[in-house]
């Protein structure tokens, strides 16, 4: 089975999740600047998600270069990644709407864990379906950039409970350590 039909299916969904999230932001009512503040929450909890979704997409993008055969079982795991993926537009919303209240903050790293941890269970997919010997399984291996973004959002899970700008800044950290995309696919492609 190709991974043509996988990967653009995953960029159109990818697609419309930065769409829905778009259309979520509304345009003050009047002309002046001053009437934007109260879509400021709004506007840095779009930006984070939007950052997010950039990553899961170009790392999406890398990782596919070194899949050559596609299974069943890899085809779940990247509708389970994706599925997590959508709800960002709702958790993104929510948080945003009600400026960063504790459960929209804890819903939002729950969403965001569960983007990492489809994102693991995609990969391990891929090296079955590619094989221990393949070039993924060579460059994906364990990653410790991995290892702690799961316990960076699990912190923050937590941290929303007690202090909340804290959670955030696990949430921010996780993004700002992954902006750079993942280099192990093209090291073992070149």
């Amino acid at each position: 089975m190709g991974k043509g039909r996988l990967e653009a299916f995953s960029d159109g969904v990818i697609a419309v999740i930065i769409t829905i999230m778009v259309l979520e932001l509304k345009a003050p009512h009047g002309p002046e600047l001053s009437e934007l503040l109260p879509q400021v929450p709004v506007l840095l909890v779009y930006v984070l998600s939007f950052v997010n979704v950039g990553i899961y997409w170009v790392n999406h993008h890398h990782f596919y270069h070194a899949v050559h055969k596609v299974s069943g079982g890899l085809l779940w795991a990247n509708l389970h990644l994706l599925f997590w993926l959508s709800l960002m537009p709702f958790t993104t919303a929510w948080m945003g709407e009600n400026h960063f209240a504790t459960w929209p903050i804890v819903v939002y790293g729950v969403d965001l864990l569960a983007c990492a941890a489809a994102w693991s269970i995609m990969q391990v997919k891929a090296v079955r379906a590619n094989g221990p010997e393949s070039e993924l399984a060579r460059a994906v291996g364990a990653s410790r950039k991995e290892k702690i973004s799961l316990a960076l959002y699990l912190a923050g899970i937590i941290l929303a409970f007690f202090i909340t700008p804290l959670a955030l800044a696990c949430y921010v950290a996780v993004a700002v350590m992954w902006f750079v995309p993942d280099k192990r696919v093209e090291r073992v492609l070149r």
